[in-house]
C-alpha cells in the first residue's frame, strides 16, 4: 500500500494550506476567525481527527486549525526531532507562524502530550490548554513503573514499538490493517465505522508516516534512561500556568483514565477534569457533539473554575 500525500487534502468547510515553521513545513487545515484554537492530532490518525471540531469551532467565534504533525500527513516527514522537546518548539513556532503570540491549544494522544509539553517550556504561547485523552507526561512515565497491570498492559504496543523496521512493516501490512485494529481495540462501541477506519489506514500508507509515527514513541520510551529524558523531566516538573481541561474517554482501554486523573497536581491554574461516559480514546470523534459542548462552555467561562 501506498498514498500520496494529495490523500490528506480532504475537502470540506476548510481551508488547506502550507505554514513553515523552525525550518519545517507543515501541513494546516483552517476554518473560521477569532481566537486561534491549535488542535493537534495523536496516534494513529492526522489532521482529519478535528473534522468535527473545525466546524463547531468557527461556528462557536474561533479560528479553528487542525495541523498534520512533524512526520504525518502532507507534512516534513525528517528523520529526527520527533522528541517532546523538539516538537513543543515546532508547535510554539506554529502558533507564532500563523501570526500569533498565544493560543488555545487542544491535543489528544500524543498532541497532548505535546500540548502539556508546550505549557511547561514556553508558557506564553499556551492561554488555555486542553489535554484529551493524555496525562501529564510525568503522570504517564510514573504510571509505567507503579501501575504494570493496568497502564503498563495497556501500553503494550508502545514497547512493541521499540524494535526496529518490524513495527514500520507491521503497520503498513494488509493496507493499515493494524491500524484499524488499534482504532477498534482504543474506542468505544460504537466507533470506528468502516468508512473511518480506511481513512486512517490509508493516512499510514503515506510513504514515511508508518516510521515517523514510531519514533514518537521510541523518544518517550527509550529517553526515560538517558540524559535528555532526566532533563525533559526535570522541565516538566514546572507548574503550569495556563488554565486546564482535561477530557478523558470512560472507556480508554489505551491511556486508562487513573493514569489521566492525577494530573491536576502540575496544574497551578484552574483546572477542571470532565469524563466522558460512553467513549473510549477518541472522545472528540466518537461522542463530538457532547465533547464540543463541554470544551465551548468552558472556552466562553472567562473565569473557568477548578
Amino acid at each position: 500500500m501506498a498514498t500520496d500525500e494529495a490523500f490528506v487534502q480532504i475537502e470540506g468547510p476548510w481551508t488547506h494550506r502550507t505554514v513553515h515553521a523552525g525550518g519545517t513545513r507543515f501541513h494546516v487545515v483552517e476554518a473560521g476567525d477569532g481566537p486561534l484554537v491549535l488542535l493537534l492530532h495523536g496516534f494513529p490518525q492526522f489532521w482529519w481527527t478535528w473534522r468535527h471540531q473545525l466546524v463547531s469551532l468557527p461556528a462557536a467565534g474561533y479560528r479553528a486549525v487542525a495541523v498534520d504533525l512533524r512526520g504525518y500527513g502532507a507534512s516534513d516527514k525528517p528523520p529526527r526531532g520527533y522528541d517532546l522537546p523538539n516538537l513543543a518548539m515546532d508547535g510554539a513556532g506554529l502558533v507564532r507562524a500563523l501570526g500569533e503570540t498565544g493560543a488555545i491549544v487542544v491535543g489528544h494522544d500524543w498532541g497532548g502530550l505535546l500540548a502539556w509539553t508546550m505549557a511547561a517550556f514556553d508558557p506564553k504561547v499556551v492561554r488555555r490548554l486542553v489535554p484529551v485523552s493524555a496525562p501529564h507526561p510525568l503522570r504517564l512515565r510514573a504510571s509505567l513503573l507503579t501501575d504494570p497491570l493496568g497502564q503498563l498492559r495497556a501500553s503494550g504496543h508502545t514497547l512493541g514499538f521499540q524494535l526496529p523496521a518490524l513495527p514500520e512493516r507491521r503497520l503498513t501490512a494488509d493496507d493499515g490493517a493494524l491500524v484499524g485494529r488499534l482504532l477498534d481495540e482504543w474506542s468505544g462501541p460504537e466507533w470506528p465505522s468502516e468508512e473511518d477506519a480506511l481513512t486512517y489506514r490509508e493516512a499510514f500508507g503515506i510513504p514515511g508516516v508508518a516510521h515517523c509515527a514510531l519514533e514518537y514513541h521510541r523518544w518517550f520510551f527509550r529517553s526515560q534512561f538517558r540524559p535528555d529524558g532526566l532533563r525533559y523531566a526535570r522541565q516538566m516538573r514546572a507548574e503550569i500556568e495556563a488554565p486546564t481541561l482535561q477530557l478523558h474517554g470512560a472507556l480508554d482501554s489505551c491511556v486508562l483514565p487513573r493514569t489521566a486523573q492525577g494530573s491536576s497536581r502540575f496544574v497551578a491554574a484552574p483546572y477542571r477534569w470532565r469524563m466522558l461516559e460512553g467513549a473510549g480514546h477518541f472522545p472528540h470523534e466518537e461522542l463530538p457533539e457532547e465533547f464540543d459542548a463541554e470544551l465551548i462552555a468552558w472556552l466562553a467561562d472567562p473565569e473557568p473554575d477548578r
